[in-house]
This record gives C-alpha cells, structure tokens and sequence, in this order.
C-alpha cells in the first residue's frame, strides 16, 4: 500500500450518529468502531478514569468510500470539546516506520506534539501533533499488516 492522505473528523459526542448517516449516503461497512471503554487499561495508569459519557463515545471509526477512508472519533472530557473548523485532522498513513518517523519530524518541527510516536494496542505506530501553521496531523504505519 503506498503512502494515503485521509480525513480524520472529531465530533463533540455525534460522531457515531454522524457515521452512520454517511454510511446511509456512501454505502459500505464499517472495518472498525470502537468506543473508549473499549480501549485497555495504559501499562503506566496515566489514562483518567472515563466518565460514562465518556466511555461510550467513539473512539475511532472508519468508513471505506472510493480510494478514500473518512475516519473519526469524539471528543472527551480530558481534550475537550472541538470547535467546528479546527475539529479534523490529515491522517498520513506510510509504509514503513523509518517513513512514520522522517513524515512526523519533518512536518512537527516547531509545531505541538501531542502524541509522539509509539506503538499502539491496536498494531500501528502512530502519532500526532499540530504543526506550525495549526494544521492538525496523525501519522500511522500499520505494524501488523502483511510484509511489514
């Protein structure tokens, strides 16, 4: 899979409502959905206990349409609601983790990392920041993908 640039929505708690109504638009299924209570427990307790409102709002979310993937997820209590025009970011997926690294220096340098670059429970190397310019970007190599 070569290098993809997607839109990455984040919703302030519709984004499962949202999803679903472009899934009656565009067709298709959903590869993943999941929800915050869904994520594991962080090995360093750094992850806040989740309000209930909060648990079971979207975490992640992806919908196929052409050659594209509209991803999203919702806001929550600890990074709090989005602002509409400041709530997407370009998600640049790559094909190694020597590319996740040179895309996400080179496109963070003097920006705000928010999210260094790391293993995931969900099998990528992902990260995120805004860069200098407000843009807001998440880099992903996916680990467990075949030939990887």
């Amino acid at each position: 899979m070569a290098t993809s640039v997607n839109p990455y929505l984040i919703f302030n708690g519709n984004c499962e409502e949202a999803f679903l109504f472009y899934k009656s638009v565009f067709g298709g299924e959903f590869p993943y959905i999941g929800k915050f209570k869904d994520m594991p427990a962080s090995e360093d307790g750094g992850c806040a206990e989740l309000s209930e409102k909060d648990a079971n709002r979207i975490m992640h979310v992806s919908l196929p349409i052409g050659n594209t993937i509209l991803m999203g997820s919702d806001s929550n209590e600890q990074s709090g609601d989005v602002a509409f025009g400041g709530n997407f970011s370009v998600s640049i997926n790559v094909e190694s983790k020597e590319e996740a690294d040179r895309v996400f220096n080179g496109l963070s340098a003097g920006g705000n990392v928010f999210m260094p670059m790391d293993n995931t429970f969900w099998g990528a190397y992902f990260g995120m920041f805004t860069d200098k310019f407000g843009v807001n970007w998440m880099v992903n190599f996916d680990v467990n993908e075949p030939n990887k």
